[in-house]
C-alpha cells in the first residue's frame, strides 16, 4: 500500500480483518476491548472506544437469541462473521452485537459498554440523561442509542472499511492484566451461571464499564 507523506500509515486505524471475528466467541469478545468501533452519522463521526462486551455462543448457549434455532430475527448471526447484528428488545431499546465464529454457528458478542472518543456533542442529544460523557455509552440500550444504531444497520458490514455505517478498527488491543470477566448481565437461568459462563469482559476500573444486574424475573400482571 502506498502512503502519502503527508498521511502516514497508521495501524491502528486500520479495520479489523474479517479473521479476527472467523474465530472462537470467547476468543473474540476479550479480544474487542480497547478496540475503536467507528459510526458513521449524517451529523457526523462518532468514535468509540470498547470498554464491556458479553459472549453468546448459539445453539450451545441458553442465554443466546440462537439457543432454539433461526429464525428471521436472529438470521444474521447464521451468517458470516465480521457482520452486525441489532435486535430491539423491551419495545424500546436496541443493542448492538458482532457476529463471529464459523459460518452456521450464530455466535456473537453484545457490545455492552464503551468511551466516546469522538464525536460526542453528536451522542449528547440522544442521550440527554446522561450527567456525564462517561455514562453516554455505559450499557448496551445506551451505546446503541448514543450511536443512533437501529434494525436499519442489521447486517452491516462492520471489515468493509470507512464506506459502511459501522467499522471496527483495531485500535489499542487492552493488556490482558487488565482484563476482568464475571457472569453476564441480566440472562435468566443456566445462560446467567456465572460459573458456568463468565463470559462477561470488562477493563478493570474503567468508569464507562455497566454495573453489574442479576437478572431479576417480571412479574406477571393479575
Amino acid at each position: 500500500m502506498t502512503v502519502s507523506p503527508d498521511r502516514p500509515h497508521r495501524p491502528d486505524r486500520a479495520p479489523l480483518p474479517r479473521e479476527f471475528f472467523d474465530r472462537p466467541v470467547l476468543e473474540v469478545a476479550p479480544d474487542l476491548l480497547g478496540r475503536t468501533l467507528v459510526r458513521t452519522t449524517a451529523d457526523g463521526p462518532i468514535e468509540l472506544r470498547l470498554t464491556e462486551v458479553e459472549a453468546y455462543a448459539g445453539e450451545i448457549d441458553p442465554g443466546s437469541h440462537a439457543f432454539r434455532g433461526r429464525t428471521a430475527r436472529n438470521a444474521v448471526m447464521f451468517g458470516p462473521p465480521g457482520h452486525a447484528y441489532v435486535y430491539f428488545t423491551y419495545g424500546m431499546w436496541h443493542c448492538l452485537n458482532l457476529v463471529c465464529g464459523p459460518e452456521g454457528t450464530a455466535s456473537g458478542v453484545l457490545l455492552r459498554g464503551g468511551e466516546i472518543l469522538v464525536g460526542a456533542e453528536h451522542t449528547r442529544k440522544r442521550r440527554l440523561s446522561a450527567r456525564h460523557d462517561r455514562e453516554l455509552a455505559k450499557g448496551p440500550a445506551r451505546l446503541a442509542t448514543a450511536l443512533d444504531v437501529d434494525r436499519a444497520l442489521n447486517g452491516t458490514d462492520v471489515c468493509a472499511g470507512p464506506d459502511e455505517p459501522l467499522s471496527i478498527l483495531t485500535g489499542t488491543p487492552t493488556p490482558k492484566p487488565q482484563v476482568r470477566s464475571g457472569p453476564r448481565t441480566g440472562v435468566a437461568g443456566d445462560g446467567g451461571d456465572g460459573t458456568r459462563h463468565p463470559w462477561r469482559f470488562w477493563i478493570d476500573g474503567d468508569p464507562s464499564v455497566s454495573p453489574y444486574r442479576a437478572h431479576v424475573p417480571r412479574r406477571r400482571r393479575t
